[in-house]
């Protein structure tokens, strides 16, 4: 199997919104300075909100179709999953449940960002039966879930397996599950929880790396700000300068490749 890429792209930070404009003459030094303390204000604000309330990323790939899709531009909620303490004030706190969306540093490689859904929390028993996936020994009712016709994969299809394994499995995952693995079911262990992407058979998920720890979770998708198509796949093996032409065209196109309907929707 080819990798999947999955992680977030985080948005660039900027700060560069012009502020409220100054009365003529204020503050000392002159309007120059009026400017300068406006600007800094505006920089000290962008760098708080960004920090403790909310945080913008892109999804790059398909491992969530169809809640959210390549090109999707997220506003995350860094407030609601942050435990008690860890803001300057007070503010309502929700424990992670399963069947929430979470944006979470990927415990591989923190400095990336991946989205996925949760499936099983601290306590839970789970495996993953021809697909389909059991929690406590219930089929779980996925209506979110999407599954595009691909070959039977032993290892992704059924979990845990130690009968089977993928070129995409971590070392450190493949000795860990199965210690925590009884009767065929993994539990979650608490602190932990266990991930899939909507995108079943086109997910790198807690199958192939393991569990995510409650620390790693730095929120959850609030709403889907800005929507548009990705470039043609065309652009990834061309040369250089016919790169530059394909991507010049894909910009001019933009306004007719945004997706309009998907801005300002609430991600569920």
């Amino acid at each position: 199997m080819t990798p999947l890429v999955e992680n977030l792209t985080e948005v660039p930070k900027t700060a560069d919104e012009p502020g409220l404009a100054p009365p003529k003459g204020a503050g000392l030094g002159g309007p120059w300075m009026a400017t300068l303390q406006s600007l800094c204000g505006t920089i000290v604000i962008a760098i708080f909100v960004i920090t403790f309330v909310a945080q913008a990323f892109q999804i790059p790939s398909e491992s969530m179709e169809q809640t959210l899709l390549i090109g999707d531009y997220l506003l995350v909620d860094k407030v609601q999953f942050s435990p008690p303490g860890s803001l300057p004030w007070v503010l309502p706190y929700s424990r992670v449940e399963r069947g929430d969306i979470i944006v979470f540093k990927w415990p591989v490689q923190p400095q990336q960002h991946f989205v996925k859904r949760v499936i099983g929390v601290p306590g839970d028993r789970l495996r993953l039966t021809a697909g389909r996936v059991y929690v406590n020994s219930h089929l779980l009712d996925e209506s979110y879930a999407l599954y595009k016709q691909k070959p039977a994969d032993p290892f992704r299809d059924n979990f845990p397996s130690t009968h089977f394994i993928s070129q995409q499995v971590t070392p450190d995952w493949w000795g860990e599950f199965p210690k925590i693995t009884r009767n065929g079911d993994l539990l979650v262990p608490e602190g932990h929880y266990f991930v899939l992407g909507d995108n079943r058979n086109e997910s790198l998920d807690s199958r192939y790396w393991g569990l995510v720890p409650e620390e790693n979770i730095v929120g959850r998708p609030l709403l889907i700000y800005f929507s548009v198509r990705p470039p043609p796949r065309v652009m990834e093996g061309a040369a250089p300068d016919a790169r530059i032409k394909h991507l010049t065209a894909w910009l001019w196109q933009i306004p007719g490749m945004a997706r309009w309907g998907r801005a300002f929707h609430l991600v569920k």
